[in-house]
């Protein structure tokens, strides 16, 4: 009896130990190939810098530095898209490695799982929540990435997180580039919390919803950006997994709107 048990414990850890091993050769194969697809975007994008100024400023009251300097991005998107035609944008996070192509489609479960040339992959990319409206603002925007170990994807949003990064105020600026437009946003929230989706709303039924909304994020940020956030503001949130139970997330208002010509 005792040594049909210990027959039965080898045989579960040799059972663990190959199907670890099938994992991380799993890992290694979708890293190389978001590696591959990374540098294939990167040879077919033109990002420009422009100036930010001559552009539509949607609140500077509470700007605590001149953000003037700061230039805004300007993708040509028409290269993306003959490799998928769901690319709508581009983010930068400064100083992480969030430099990446935005793809949306009709679900937030396809790109989980899926590379950006829409190859089976479990890095899955970067993507926009599929109710939000690519072509105006909703009052929250989300925008969704694995973090990932090696710090593709959304793994190095965690470095938001970190005291050098908050003490810089340059950091706090994010660039997203539309079809339509080019944007910056001023972030006034970070945090780690229990998987929940009540920051996930993209809409609300009144001003007082709304607010409540807005007072839970600035509550929850591990930070004081000294921002101010009030109904007429346009949110955008980045949310990832920070392990099985909890995410990490970010928000940041809008405040600089360069409309593109068509």
């Amino acid at each position: 009896m005792k040594k049909n048990y210990a027959y039965l414990i080898i045989f579960i850890l040799i059972t663990i130990i190959i199907f670890s091993i099938f994992k991380i050769i799993k890992w290694n194969k979708d890293n190389d190939i978001i590696e591959n697809e990374t540098e294939e975007i990167i040879d077919n994008v033109i990002i420009n810098e422009i100036d930010n100024n001559n552009t539509h400023d949607i609140d500077k009251s509470d700007i605590y530095f001149d953000y003037s300097k700061i230039k805004l991005i300007d993708v040509d998107f028409s290269n993306l898209k003959e490799i998928n035609k769901d690319t709508i944008g581009w983010i930068q996070v400064p100083n992480t490695n969030i430099n990446y192509p935005i793809v949306k489609t009709k679900d937030n479960d396809y790109y989980l799982n899926h590379s950006f040339e829409k190859k089976k992959n479990e890095a899955g990319w970067i993507f926009m929540d599929y109710r939000n409206n690519i072509n105006e603002f909703d009052k929250n925007t989300i925008i969704y990435g694995h973090n990932r170990f090696n710090k593709t994807m959304f793994g190095s949003l965690k470095d938001t997180t970190k005291k050098k990064w908050l003490n810089n105020e340059e950091n706090h600026i994010i660039k997203l580039s539309l079809e339509k437009s080019n944007t910056l946003w001023q972030v006034f929230s970070i945090y780690k919390i229990a998987t929940t989706s009540d920051y996930l709303l993209t809409n609300f039924n009144n001003d007082i919803e709304y607010t409540i909304f807005i007072r839970n994020l600035l509550t929850r940020s591990i930070y004081d950006f000294k921002t101010n956030v009030n109904l007429n503001d346009k949110i955008l949130t980045l949310s990832t997994c920070n392990g099985s139970k909890e995410k990490l997330v970010l928000h940041a208002k809008l405040i600089k709107e360069q409309k593109k010509e068509n």
